[in-house]
C-alpha cells in the first residue's frame, strides 16, 4: 500500500499522520512543527499517545500553500490567507501555465480522451490508447504533443481535487509502460554522448526523466537511468564511472527552489569540468534563476538543438 494513503478515521473526517503529511505535501516535519508555533497554522488534533493528526481539510490547504511557495510566494505572506483566497491566487498562477485544451492542439480531442480514460479508471484502454498513438505518430511526437502536454494536465486536475492520488499514480505507470516499451525498441545507441539521467533525492517524480530519455534515446545517445532520489555524491560517482559526458536531471513543480540551486551548484562543483549538467522540468526557479554552467531546458524540444551544438563542440571525439 502506498504509504502516502497513510490515514486514520476519526469520528466522520479523515486524519493524517505528520508523516503522511510530510510525504503528500513535501514539507518537511520541521516546517510544519514551525509553522504550527508560528502562525498557528497547521492546527492538529492529538491522538491518545499524544501524536499530531491532520484533518484531510488543512493537508488540502498545505498544498496550496506549498504550490503557491513554489512559485514564488512567500509563507509569512500566505500563511494567513483564507482557504479561498489562497485558491484564488493558485488559480490565477495556474491559467498563466496550464495547457489549454484549445482549438489549435493537434492532439485535442485525443488528451481529452485519456483524461476521460483515466477518471473512468480504464487502464488497459489507457495503455492501449497510448500505446497506439505512440506507434501513429512516432515517438519524438508522441513525447513532444502527448505525454508533455497530458502530464501536465493530469498533475493540474490533480492539484485542482479533481483527480485523487490513486488516479494520478495509475496514469504515472500506464505511461512509463509505454515509454519503457518504446525506448526497448529503438536501434542500439551510437558512441556518445554517453548522458547519465536521474533525479536529486528530494525528487521522486520520474516521468520526466523517462520523456527526456526518449528523446534522447531517438539521437542516438548512450542513456544510463540510474532512476529517481540519487544522492549527489552517488551521481558524481557514477558520472565518473560511467565515462558521463553529461548528467541530465529532471525537477517537478513540487521541488523546494532552495533544493534545486544548491544541489545543482554542488553537483557542479563535484563534477569533472568537461561533464556538462542539463536541467528541466517544471519547476519555476530553473527559469526564474537559471545557475551558471547549467543548460536549463524550458521544453523537450530544446534537446535535438543542444545536442547539435554538443556534437559540434566534441566533433574530434565522435
Amino acid at each position: 500500500m502506498n504509504e502516502r494513503a497513510e490515514v486514520l478515521g476519526v469520528g466522520s473526517g479523515v486524519q493524517l499522520s505528520i508523516s503522511a503529511v510530510e510525504r503528500d505535501t513535501g514539507l518537511s516535519k520541521d516546517t510544519l512543527r514551525v509553522w504550527e508555533r508560528r502562525y498557528g497554522f497547521p492546527n492538529p488534533v492529538r491522538d491518545a499517545l499524544g501524536e499530531r493528526l491532520y484533518p484531510v481539510e488543512q493537508v488540502e490547504r498545505l498544498r496550496l500553500i506549498r504550490r503557491l511557495m513554489d512559485a514564488g510566494h512567500r509563507p509569512g505572506k500566505i500563511m494567513r490567507m483564507k482557504p479561498e483566497q489562497l485558491q484564488m491566487l493558485a488559480d490565477q498562477i495556474r491559467s498563466a501555465s496550464t495547457p489549454r485544451l484549445d482549438e489549435t492542439h493537434p492532439m485535442r480531442d485525443d488528451l481529452a480522451g485519456y483524461m476521460a480514460l483515466i477518471k473512468r479508471h480504464q487502464v488497459e484502454d489507457l495503455r492501449r490508447a497510448l500505446s497506439q498513438a505512440a506507434l501513429r505518430l512516432g515517438l519524438d511526437r508522441f513525447v513532444r504533443e502527448v505525454a508533455a502536454p497530458l502530464n501536465a494536465l493530469v498533475g493540474d486536475a490533480w492539484a485542482r481535487n479533481q483527480f485523487e492520488i490513486f488516479e494520478e499514480h495509475l496514469y504515472t505507470e500506464s505511461m512509463q509502460v509505454v515509454l519503457r516499451n518504446a525506448i526497448s525498441n529503438i536501434p542500439g545507441p551510437g558512441r556518445s554522448p554517453r548522458v547519465l539521467l536521474t533525479t536529486f533525492p528530494q525528487e521522486p517524480h520520474g516521468l520526466g526523466l523517462l520523456m527526456a530519455e526518449a528523446m534522447l534515446a531517438l539521437e542516438g545517445c548512450r542513456c544510463l537511468s540510474l532512476g529517481v532520489q540519487t544522492p549527489i555524491y552517488d551521481i558524481t560517482l557514477a558520472a565518473q564511472a560511467q565515462r558521463a559526458d553529461i548528467v541530465a536531471l529532471s525537477f517537478s513543480a513540487s521541488m523546494n527552489p532552495n533544493h534545486v540551486l544548491d544541489g545543482l551548484a554542488e553537483l557542479r562543483a563535484k563534477l569533472a569540468a568537461n561533464v556538462a549538467i542539463w536541467a528541466g522540468g517544471q519547476c519555476p526557479i530553473l527559469a526564474r534563476r537559471p545557475p551558471s554552467d547549467v543548460r536549463v531546458f524550458s521544453d523537450l524540444a530544446g534537446i535535438h538543438t543542444a545536442l547539435d551544438e554538443w556534437r559540434a563542440q566534441h566533433l574530434v571525439d565522435g
